[in-house]
């Protein structure tokens, strides 16, 4: 069964929608109280959204905005979808200054968004999501049929970023936000350089608490 990456992490969550288009008044106003709601509770650090839309929603970077001044450190999912709809880039509310985006890539050495991941100038990280036709093995075992593969898009490797941050929040309680944020892109496998398209890629979760 699969396991997060900081497992001894309190979890607070919240429905605050049907699925995973931010695309009706219910959806919005539930993204909307969600992130209000977390940004007055005092416990939370981080917050973690799979969530999102091709345009923007007043209402929603609004309350991302609120979420973010009480000092949240936020990830959103660059977006996942088809590939003939994947020119649309990052997805709202990835594309905020105020929040964190990620993405998925193909395993190896060149780096590539999966083929079903959005990727862009807004992406900051990137996870292995997908497995290449490399044969190399791979880490993650399937839940619903025990078969060794990568599972999930853009919205796993939000909440794999979220995790590795949490991780290297609880190692240096003192730290503020933008300091977990400038640890991780240390650790990922492109700096001191930026990718175009995938950010700072992949953080190195050992090196990024250490």
């Amino acid at each position: 069964m699969p396991v997060g990456v900081a497992y001894n992490a309190n979890l607070v969550t919240y429905r605050a929608a049907s699925n995973v288009v931010l695309d009706g008044y219910q959806e919005q106003e539930g993204v909307k109280k969600a992130f209000t709601a977390l940004g007055n509770n005092t416990s939370v650090k981080i917050i973690s959204m799979s969530m999102g839309y091709v345009f923007s929603v007043g209402k929603i970077e609004d309350a991302i905005k609120y979420a973010y001044s009480k000092g949240k450190l936020i990830f959103c999912a660059a977006g996942t979808s088809t590939s003939f709809t994947t020119f649309v880039g990052v997805i709202f509310p990835a594309w905020m200054p105020e929040t964190v985006a990620v993405t998925g890539v193909k395993e190896g050495a060149t780096p590539q968004k999966c083929d079903v991941c959005h990727s862009g100038s807004k992406v900051d990280f990137t996870v292995v999501m997908q497995r290449a036709g490399s044969g190399n093995s791979v880490p993650v075992n399937s839940y619903y049929d025990n078969q060794t593969n990568y599972v999930g898009g853009s919205s796993v490797a939000t909440a794999t970023t979220a995790g590795i941050a949490a991780l290297v929040w609880s190692k240096n309680t003192t730290w503020t936000r933008d300091q977990v944020l400038a640890k991780m892109r240390q650790s990922g496998s492109f700096y001191p350089n930026r990718n175009a398209e995938l950010g700072y890629g992949n953080v190195n979760a050992a090196a990024a608490v250490q």
